[in-house]
């Protein structure tokens, strides 16, 4: 099972994009819970994780918000990101053969235009990050952010595709 944790401020319409992405997932059994690791924002993403069933952790130690995660898997996403179609396939068949840390393929569909991609420099989260919950407490520190524990790490690429967040702040 997986723990989705999704770090925000101030990005109310994002996470609810990324939130009804990962409904399929948690029907299907393979999301345990959705971990909203807010960072002070002034929306209603709040009173959004509240309607969606999701943890809500205002400013906590991303050390903590690690440990306390239910899934043995985390999946590490941008607010606005959202996996397409295979992708619950793809991840829990990864898990099954016993996997390394992984992260999807940037959609083809969904792509910014190519002075935007050449311009921005690329987030460790943009695809997605599935780390084992154990290696990510090694490298979890106080302080830190989603992005800096995903950064650094080699991941796998899988089959499945993802939608990056900054596709949605582009359109």
């Amino acid at each position: 099972m997986i723990s989705v944790l999704i770090e925000c401020k101030d990005q109310e319409n994002a996470l609810a994009v990324s939130l009804a992405a990962l409904v399929p997932g948690a029907v299907e059994g393979l999301i345990a819970e959705v971990v909203i690791l807010d960072r002070g924002s002034r929306d209603a993403t709040a009173s959004l994780a509240d309607a969606a069933g999701c943890k809500f952790v205002e400013n906590g130690d991303l050390v903590d918000v690690v440990r306390s995660a239910r899934g043995e898997w985390l999946l590490l996403i941008e607010p606005g990101a959202r996996p397409l179609l295979g992708w619950i396939d793809q991840l829990g068949q990864h898990l099954a053969l016993g996997g390394h840390p992984a992260r999807m393929r940037p959609s083809r569909e969904y792509r910014l235009p190519f002075f935007a991609r050449w311009r921005k420099p690329l987030s460790a989260l943009e695809h997605g990050a599935l780390i084992p919950k154990r290696q990510a407490i090694a490298n979890a520190r106080s302080g830190q952010s989603l992005e800096s524990l995903a950064r650094g790490v080699a991941m796998k690429k899988l089959g499945c595709e993802i939608v990056p967040a900054a596709v949605l702040a582009y359109s």
